[in-house]
């Protein structure tokens, strides 16, 4: 069943209107002769579709139209152009420090936060004790809030928000809070979450985590619709992207290219790993610098040995 449909969705921004400048700024632009509008296009003309149990990892780097497009699907904002469509209830992580009193302690700032995602006082008193056990703030519950550290306040919120039982689940950058074992427990948490069934939206800079969390991917470039599909591909080409020098940067056009360069990027990451158990790579070098030494090295292979590590990798 279809629990989520974009269609040509756009999303235009206007800069420098009434609206945006206020009026004493639009009077006097507009006496100077220097009144102008300019519009922005955050979204341009995305499509994709969701089924039940999917979950979509979006992908692309700062000013892709990411968040925006998370605004439209919750209903936050109203596409320029297009259409969402959406059947169930949605449940958005978006930014999780919001809602919180720095004044009031621990305990009451979770009564508070619950109130404003909906929940009920006996539902928090019934789970108020799982929630700071989640969150690893036992001997912090009568702490000011404004004492705790980012990290904590952001462990707490995490540990509120995924008590919801929502159709769609949409996660904004919210599995990279707290440290590593924490980030675990939290993506552990958003898999039972999803194991029930729940369509979920994922948007994260960590490629990895996308590769572990979703079965399909949406990668947004300044707007644009580059990829949607199966994870592993997209995520092997958006890698490639990002490791590749901004000068020498190229979107793939159409899927075949994408594939391309999926492809070459499975390769360098084979002769990585060959690398390493050999203790062969370089001392000191950076991983952007590796990886793109490695793509460099696939694009310098004859093509006998080039055939032999695509039919070691099952590539065709």
């Amino acid at each position: 069943m279809t629990v989520l449909e974009c269609k040509n969705v756009s999303i235009r921004y206007k800069t420098g209107d009434l609206q945006s400048i206020g009026l004493k700024d639009y009077v006097v632009r507009k006496l100077s002769g220097k009144y102008k509008v300019e519009e922005f296009w955050a979204d341009r003309n995305v499509t994709f579709s969701l089924e039940k149990g999917d979950m979509l990892g979006i992908v692309g780097t700062n000013g892709a139209g990411k968040s925006t497009l998370l605004k439209a699907i919750t209903g936050i904002m109203v596409p320029t152009e297009g259409q969402v469509v959406t059947r169930g209830n949605i449940a958005a992580l978006l930014e999780l420090a919001s809602g919180f009193d720095p004044e009031l302690t621990v305990r009451e700032n979770t009564f508070l936060r619950g109130a404003l995602l909906g929940y009920t006082r006996k539902f928090i008193e019934e789970k108020y004790e799982e929630i700071i056990a989640f969150a690893e703030l036992e001997d912090f519950q009568n702490h000011m809030f404004k004492q705790l550290s980012s990290g904590m306040k952001s462990r707490l919120a995490f540990s509120i928000a995924c008590l919801v039982n929502p159709d769609i689940l949409i996660l904004d950058e919210v599995l990279s809070v707290g440290d590593e074992a924490f980030k675990d427990k939290s993506a552990q948490k958003i898999k039972n979450i999803l194991a029930k069934g729940v369509t979920g939206i994922l948007v994260s800079h960590s490629v990895q985590q996308v590769r572990n969390l979703c079965n399909k991917c949406l990668w947004l470039d300044h707007g644009q619709q580059i990829a949607f599909g199966a994870t592993a591909p997209i995520c092997s080409a958006y890698s490639t992207y990002l490791f590749t020098p901004r000068e020498k940067r190229r979107l793939p056009a159409n899927k075949e290219e994408l594939k391309k360069i999926s492809d070459r990027f499975r390769i360098a990451w084979r002769l990585g790993e060959k690398e390493r158990a050999a203790r062969t790579n370089p001392p000191g070098e950076s991983e952007t610098d590796r990886v793109y030494r490695l793509l460099c090295a696939v694009d310098a292979m004859p093509p006998a040995e080039r055939a032999a590590a695509e039919r070691e990798l099952n590539i065709k």
